[in-house]
This record gives structure tokens, sequence and C-alpha cells, in this order.
């Protein structure tokens, strides 16, 4: 998944809920102060409940850039108008070659509660079997367990699983030392370096072979 630039739908946002106009070099600076606060936080949106406090600590991270107060109920909407995601084209495709194929689909993310939602807005969820987020089980890739829960989910031996993700770290490396096969998706290109025997695709539509491969390997 991938959002659209949130900086010019925040000037929006905040012009039609909270009456404020700021700049683009505001609104940039805004959502920068807003990412940065998540990523340090995200682990901590595990249920509905809080992961309604973590959004609103999320849009009070915007206010020192903003520089004048706004109402937090208006604000943490306005963020939220500001994130719209999207399924990358050849995602739905791809799970649905895969599914096909009798294999089970668990997405793994480094999200909030949030992540099942996600997945319904664009689509991806009924092509899925389970959805694991990090925050949800306390732990989050590349740590083995999160895998391990995921595995569970599927039903299936780490050695008969294959992992796809676009971070070498927390994806390729927290796969591989969990038992699983690893796949990187580099749609910008390849790193300088991935681990032997680890193959690189540049779409998702190259996964249904990988998963081939993964399902008849010893």
């Amino acid at each position: 998944m991938y959002f659209e630039p949130p900086a010019p739908l925040l000037r929006v946002a905040l012009r039609e809920r909270c009456g404020l106009v700021v700049s683009e070099t505001v609104a940039e600076a805004a959502i920068r102060a807003e990412i940065a606060y998540y990523r340090a936080h995200l682990h901590e949106g595990y249920d509905v409940a809080s992961l309604a406090a973590l959004r609103r600590r999320c849009a009070e991270a915007m206010l020192p850039v903003l520089g004048v107060p706004v109402d937090p109920d208006a604000l943490t909407e306005a963020l939220l108008a500001a994130l719209r995601f999207h399924a990358y084209p050849d995602a739905a495709p791809a799970l649905q070659s895969v599914r096909e194929r009798g294999l089970s689909i668990v997405v793994v993310s480094n999200w909030d509660h949030s992540l099942h939602e996600r997945l319904a807005e664009t689509g991806l969820a009924p092509l899925v079997d389970a959805s694991v987020a990090s925050a949800e089980v306390g732990c989050a890739k590349p740590d083995p367990a999160i895998f391990a829960h995921a595995l569970e989910l599927a039903r299936a031996p780490a050695a008969a699983a294959l992992h796809a993700g676009d971070s070498p770290g927390a994806d390729v490396e927290g796969a591989l030392a969990a038992g699983l096969r690893a796949a990187l998706v580099a749609r910008d290109g390849p790193p300088a370096a991935v681990p032997a025997g680890v193959p690189v695709i540049a779409t998702l539509a190259e996964l249904p072979r990988l998963c081939d491969y993964a399902s008849s390997a010893p």
C-alpha cells in the first residue's frame, strides 16, 4: 500500500475543518512532525480505543509547527482526511493468483490496529486470509516472534513459507532469521547488497512465480 502526498491534502483539510490557512512549507513540516511521532509510537495503537488516542496525539504533534491553537478534534479529523491509502495496481492480481494456487496469505506489517481498516478500504482484505499488525501482537519485524505468529495463522511451517517485503532489514533479514524464505520487493531498484539467494522483484506480478518455487522446494 502507499498513500498520496499528504501535505496538499492537509492544507485543504485544515482550511475546511479548522479554518486555518497554511503554506505548503508549513504543511510539509507538520506532516514530517506527525510521521516522526507516529513512527516512534505506532506500537501504542493496539486496539480501537488506544488507536483513537494515538491518532489524537499524532495530530497534536503538528501543533508546534502550525504555531496556533487548534481544536484537537478538528485537527485529528484534518490529519485523517489527509491520509489517503491506495493499493498498488499489481497487488490485487498477484494476491488473487496466489490464492488460486491454494496457498494461504497473511499480511505481516509494522502497523497499528488500523491495518485491517486499511486493507479493507484498499480492497485487499478479501484477498488475504489474515493480517498481523505489530501493535496488536506486541512485537515488530524483524523480531522472529511476529513471523511465528503469522505462521500459526497460516498453519504453515517456516520452511514452506515465503515472505515478501520492501525492507532489507525488517522483511528480508527478519524472515530469514525466522526460518522463512524471503523476497525483496524493490520498486525503485535493488539496494546495493542483498543476501545471497534472496530474489529481488520489481513488482508483485512476480510473486506467484516465487510462491510456486517456495511451495515445491524441499
